[in-house]
């Protein structure tokens, strides 16, 4: 299962839920996106090529993350980029998210673990502006069951 969270006609998010298993490749971003998040399935017996990456130049404007959640259950909490809360995910072991644009905030629900992939390097506090996050009376979560 894949979830797009959209906003305002804006990609803020990719969700690619534990289950999902299709054959092949398949990239869910678009070409343009800085952080590029693909699936791969393959047979036993598939042979990928030796290859290198060649330099290229790239200019990286926004931060965009990929959370892989090894274990436990996060709430994440999506807001537009003028900061405007738009709904509510849960997040379970064995699911991926791409964060790609607006803002988002978090909450451990159940102990967690999880890995974090972005783009470096990594700038401290000139690469963040923290703002107040939803009230808990007001969020609107979504959840899809991993099946």
């Amino acid at each position: 299962m894949i979830h797009n969270i959209e906003y305002d006609g804006k990609l803020l998010a990719i969700i690619i839920k534990a289950d999902f298993s299709s054959p092949g490749i398949h990239f869910f971003t678009p070409d343009a996106f800085s952080q590029q998040l693909a699936y791969m399935k393959h047979n036993r017996g598939k042979i990928i090529e030796p290859h290198v990456h060649r330099p290229v130049s790239r200019e990286v404007m926004f931060t965009q993350e990929v959370l892989f959640i090894k274990k436990g259950v996060l709430r994440v909490d999506f807001y537009d980029r003028h900061e405007t809360y738009v709904e509510s995910h849960i997040l379970r072991a064995g699911d991926t998210i791409l964060l790609a644009s607006g803002g988002h905030g978090f909450e451990v629900l159940e102990d967690l673990e999880m890995i974090e992939v972005k783009q470096g390097p990594y700038t401290g506090d000139e690469d963040k502006a923290r703002f107040s996050g939803v009230k808990s009376d007001s969020l609107q979560v979504k959840e899809e069951k991993n099946e």
